[in-house]
C-alpha cells in the first residue's frame, strides 16, 4: 500500500501495518465494473451494488485479493456536495463484491473502491452514480480547521506548516481528547479520505506517525491547488468516530 516504505528484511509497514512483500510489481490500473439494481436508484431506497474487477492485461476477472486493513475491499461513497460520507466493506462471493447502499438524496455520488489484487499493486478506483431527482446546488467549501466533536472523541486539527501546497508533502497533525481508550480501527490508528471539491481526487491514507497516544500525524501530497475535504476516523472504546475538515491547498511557487 505504501511503496515508498522499504526494508531489507521481512516485517510490517510502519505506516499502515500491512505485511511487507518482496519486490514491487509494475503499477498498472485495473478495471472496475460497478453495476446497480435498480439501475436508476431513488433517494433512500435500497440499491444493490455489484463490484466486478478485471485485470489490465487480458481483461480477465480477478478473484484473488490481499487483505487491506482486515478487509478485501474498502468502499467510500461521497455525494457531490460532500455532505454524505460512507466508509464500508462489500462482501465477496467468489466472483464479485456486493453491497446494499442507500443514497439519501438526489444527485451525483462518487463510489471509490480501495483493493489490492494479489501479486499486483494497490488500487483506488472511482465510479459515478446518479440518483433520481432534482439536485440542490452545493455550497462552496471554505477553510475549516475548527475542533470537531464526534461520538465520544474531540478531534483538533492543524497542518504543521500552514495551509498545504500542491505537490508538496503536507504534515497534518491531529490531537484526540480524551486520550484514554484509543484503539486501532481496521488495523490502523486512523483512516483518512481526502476528496477535492470537484470530486476528481480521492485519496485513502493512514497515519505516518502514530503509537496509540493522543497525537498523530498524517503525511499527504495534495495533487492540485483546490479546496479539499478530509474525513478522518478514529476508534475509542469500540466506537468509530468520524469528523471532517476543509483545507485550502495553495499553488506551488506562491
Amino acid at each position: 500500500m505504501d511503496p515508498d516504505m522499504r526494508s531489507d528484511q521481512p516485517g510490517t509497514c510502519p505506516r499502515c501495518g500491512m505485511a511487507l512483500v518482496a519486490g514491487i510489481p509494475e503499477p498498472r490500473e485495473f478495471h472496475l465494473d460497478l453495476t446497480m439494481s435498480p439501475g436508476a436508484p431513488q433517494p433512500n431506497e435500497p440499491v444493490e451494488l455489484r463490484f466486478e474487477i478485471f485485470d489490465p492485461w487480458k481483461n480477465n476477472p480477478v478473484t484473488k485479493f490481499s487483505l487491506v486493513h482486515e478487509k478485501l475491499l474498502h468502499a467510500f461513497i461521497v455525494s457531490r456536495d460532500l455532505q454524505v460520507f460512507v466508509h464500508d466493506h462489500p462482501t465477496w462471493n467468489g466472483k464479485a463484491f456486493h453491497y446494499t447502499a442507500r443514497f439519501p438524496k438526489p444527485g451525483m455520488y462518487r463510489v471509490a473502491s480501495d483493493f489490492y489484487p494479489e501479486a499486483a499493486t494497490p488500487q483506488m478506483l472511482a465510479e459515478t452514480v446518479f440518483v433520481a431527482g432534482s439536485e440542490a446546488p452545493a455550497a462552496p467549501l471554505s477553510r475549516d480547521y475548527s475542533p470537531k466533536e464526534a461520538a465520544n472523541l474531540n478531534v483538533a486539527f492543524a497542518p504543521t506548516t500552514g495551509d498545504p501546497i500542491a505537490g508538496a508533502t503536507a504534515q497534518l497533525r491531529f490531537t484526540l481528547n480524551p486520550a484514554d481508550g484509543l484503539e486501532k480501527y481496521l488495523g490502523a490508528w486512523g483512516h483518512m479520505l481526502a476528496v477535492s471539491d470537484d470530486l476528481i481526487d480521492m485519496i485513502h491514507t493512514h497515519p505516518f506517525i502514530a503509537d496509540g497516544r493522543a497525537e498523530m500525524q498524517f503525511n499527504l501530497v495534495f495533487p492540485r491547488a483546490r479546496m479539499y475535504r478530509i474525513w478522518v476516523q478514529f476508534q475509542r472504546q469500540g466506537i468509530v468516530n468520524t469528523v471532517h475538515f476543509d483545507i485550502p491547498v495553495r499553488p506551488s511557487g506562491l
